[in-house]
């Protein structure tokens, strides 16, 4: 991972004025007014990412089939991505709601992919174990399960219905208040 100064281009001992220029130089280069151009391309990328977000939606609940968990948070992942990326590309102000819905949701994932993860690993390791061992192991598996099916009820209102129709509507307003800066 870089450094500030070397993002900047400026050595760890340069002077604060030198600083200064460089971060007013970065700055300057992703200017509104620099980057609006992009609009197209940010219209096509947040529409693909958002459709991947409904798309993932469907069985998210099922406790048997954690991948789906996965892939939702990854879509979640790359459409956040995309919204701070291309964040110059918005009208001011408009991208905190669609946002701020992506981020809940993808907290939400995290929550239950955590409790998902660890009942799959602590399972794999309690079958190597001697007999006698996997009662203790089995032990932590059911805690986890409560912990996961609360983790299931806390995102369940993320994924179903009302709440995954708005966030794609405000992520569908996004995309439109961008073309209309664009055409």
């Amino acid at each position: 991972m870089k450094t500030y100064y070397e993002l900047l281009g400026v050595a760890p001992a340069a002077p604060a004025d030198e600083i200064k220029r460089a971060f007013r130089r970065e700055i300057a280069r992703y200017h509104p007014d620099k980057v609006q151009h992009l609009g197209n391309e940010f219209q096509e990328i947040a529409a693909v990412r958002a459709a991947e977000l409904t798309e993932h939606a469907q069985g998210v609940l099922d406790t048997g089939e954690i991948e789906r968990v996965h892939d939702m948070r990854v879509a979640t992942r790359r459409l956040r991505a995309a919204l701070e990326i291309f964040e110059p590309c918005f009208p001011p102000r408009t991208d905190g709601e669609a946002l701020g819905g992506v981020k809940r949701l993808a907290d939400a994932l995290g929550e239950r992919r955590d409790r998902d993860v660890a009942i799959a690993t602590l399972r794999n390791f309690g079958e190597q174990m001697p007999s006698p061992d996997r009662r203790g192991i089995s032990s932590l598996v059911e805690q986890l399960r409560g912990e996961q099916e609360e983790a299931n009820r806390q995102l369940a209102p993320l994924v179903e219905g009302p709440h995954l129709t708005a966030l794609r509507e405000s992520l569908d307003g996004l995309v439109n208040d961008a073309r209309g800066l664009t055409e």
